[in-house]
């Protein structure tokens, strides 16, 4: 089992909204930059991988129950976006790291 704690002790993920969800289990991981992909393939609890930062990521990964967004290699967060993400509670992990090394890190921790 994996929870968001594991990605922040264990390697350089960021909170930036949502700390007081960071025993949520993540039960799989994907990747996908088109907001209408993510809605019809995406699954609940899984961490989501995007470059996308604008307030839509938010209300796509509460509708399908999002276990995480993952904002890779540093991208900046819009302000509109950290605020819509506090107010929905979900979870934003932002990190160096890119979208490889992210997978990389959730095979390390034994996601398949």
């Amino acid at each position: 089992m994996i929870i968001i704690k594991d990605l922040v002790d264990k390697y350089d993920f960021r909170i930036v909204t949502g700390e007081e969800h960071i025993n949520r289990e993540i039960r799989g991981l994907y990747c996908c930059d088109l907001l209408s992909w993510v809605m019809s393939h995406a699954k609940q609890q899984d961490a989501w991988i995007t470059v996308q930062t604008h307030t839509n990521i938010v209300a796509v990964a509460a509708l399908l129950d999002i276990g995480c967004i993952i904002i890779p290699e540093n991208i900046t967060i819009e302000s509109e976006t950290i605020s819509k993400a506090v107010e929905e509670g979900v979870v934003i992990l932002r990190t160096p790291l890119s979208a490889y090394h992210i997978f990389c890190c959730f095979q390390e921790l034994g996601l398949k």
